[in-house]
């Protein structure tokens, strides 16, 4: 097959991904006013509906809100995936939005369930980390995140296995640790019963469907090096955007 050449992004694409970016590094906080259309359209040297769109482009991503005083940074209650983290901390050094804290909720080794084995590719009941994290912002619970991890890396790594919160966070943890870099990951999103023992934890009643995303990433040679799963909060919409070619 002959090899194709790939053409940028169209520009109201690049307008939002370099907004887009700013915002998801930290640099423009929530309420930060953006420039306004006809300066965007100067400083790009585009037409004024080609920065419209632009702008139109990051409202639907649920980054800006506009209004007659002008366009403001406003995440609302816009979810972050932990392959958002993985990106966000590999981009500006932080897996956290503006506003988003976190809460341990646990770290132990334990023994791996079968769902949990199989993940891992390894046999029911070996030693695995398990770490529980509630993510939370000005709204309330983001998610909350269950990571699953071989047991040998809380030797090379024995933070994994306190409540304490991370130098880095996981991915950044490993890789720092073990060389091992997240490089291919799956996710499978569903609806679940929320457990009895997580129900409090996400303010709902157990046996509640919620929307949740599981998460498989495998390093460089192949071998998985997380499993997580995410249970969603309340009011919380996962969204994905892709280069169509």
């Amino acid at each position: 097959m002959a090899p194709e050449v790939r053409r940028e992004p169209p520009p109201f694409m690049q307008i939002a991904g370099h907004f887009r970016q700013k915002i998801m590094d930290g640099v423009m906080l929530p309420d930060t006013k953006l420039p306004s259309i006809a300066e965007i359209a100067r400083e790009w040297g585009v037409a004024t509906a080609t920065a419209a769109k632009g702008i139109k482009q990051l409202q639907a991503e649920g980054y800006v809100r506009s209004s007659t005083q002008g366009t403001f940074v406003d995440l609302g209650i816009k979810q972050t995936t932990g392959p958002d983290r993985l990106q966000m901390m590999r981009v500006g050094g932080t897996g956290f939005r503006p506003g988003e804290r976190v809460e341990i909720i646990s770290a132990e080794l334990t023994p791996a369930p079968p769902d949990v084995a199989e993940a891992l590719g390894v046999p029911e009941g070996q030693a695995a980390v398990r770490r529980q994290r509630r993510y939370l912002d000005n709204d309330g619970v983001v998610t909350l995140s269950t990571s699953w991890l071989p047991g040998e890396f809380a030797e090379s790594a024995p933070e994994l296995i306190s409540v304490e919160p991370l130098p880095k966070m996981t991915f950044g943890l490993i890789e720092e640790r073990t060389g091992r870099r997240a490089v291919r990951r799956r996710d499978v999103v569903s609806l679940r019963p929320v457990p009895e023992r997580d129900a409090a934890l996400l303010a709902v009643e157990p046996g509640t469907y919620a929307l949740t995303m599981a998460n498989h990433y495998w390093d460089q040679n192949g071998a998985v090096t997380e499993y997580a799963t995410d249970f969603l909060g309340v009011g919380r919409e996962l969204t994905a955007e892709y280069d169509v070619s």
